[in-house]
């Protein structure tokens, strides 16, 4: 490949490939006969192809991490199907578990709390909480693990 491209994952249905060479901008493409073309773009063009392709990514990465990648056969199914059931102390023991989570983190200051519920439960980057409430990324970053060193800290006294 000629010039200076990302080098990043791709989608097998992303047909184009853009670059950068001597400070012009390039994508190439196979059309359906298998010919390659080569044009020259605009940066803004370019800029757009990129992000495009960070969006791919970002999906591609979404999709490795949560979604499941199995077949699905009968066998699988039956297997899902049928879930062990926990005797009554087990259950009893572990619903007891969970609430005092809950009530530790009742517990945490206020700040901490509410960072780690919208970090943890509510699934927001560090960037969009601090973008929320007009701090630092560092900061909602401490508070957060300032939230887990203490609820660590009484998972151990547990």
């Amino acid at each position: 490949m000629k010039g200076k491209h990302p080098k990043r994952r791709r989608d097998k249905y992303n047909p184009y490939t853009i670059y950068e060479l001597k400070g012009h901008y390039y994508i190439s493409f196979k059309d359906g006969q298998g010919r390659l073309h080569e044009f020259e773009i605009s940066r803004s063009i370019y800029k757009a192809f990129d992000t495009f392709e960070l969006e791919d990514l970002k999906y591609l990465n979404a999709w490795d991490r949560h979604i499941e990648q199995t077949e699905v056969w009968e066998v699988t199914l039956d297997k899902r199907a049928f879930v062990k059931s926990r005797d009554f102390e087990e259950s009893v023991m572990r619903n007891f578990q969970v609430e005092q989570l809950h009530k530790e983190i009742n517990r945490l200051p206020k700040k901490q709390r509410k960072r780690l519920i919208l970090h943890y439960f509510d699934a927001m980057t560090y960037e969009e909480i601090a973008r929320k409430e007009n701090c630092s990324i560092r900061a909602v970053e401490y508070s957060v693990h300032e939230a887990i060193h203490k609820l660590k800290k009484y998972i151990k006294n547990f």
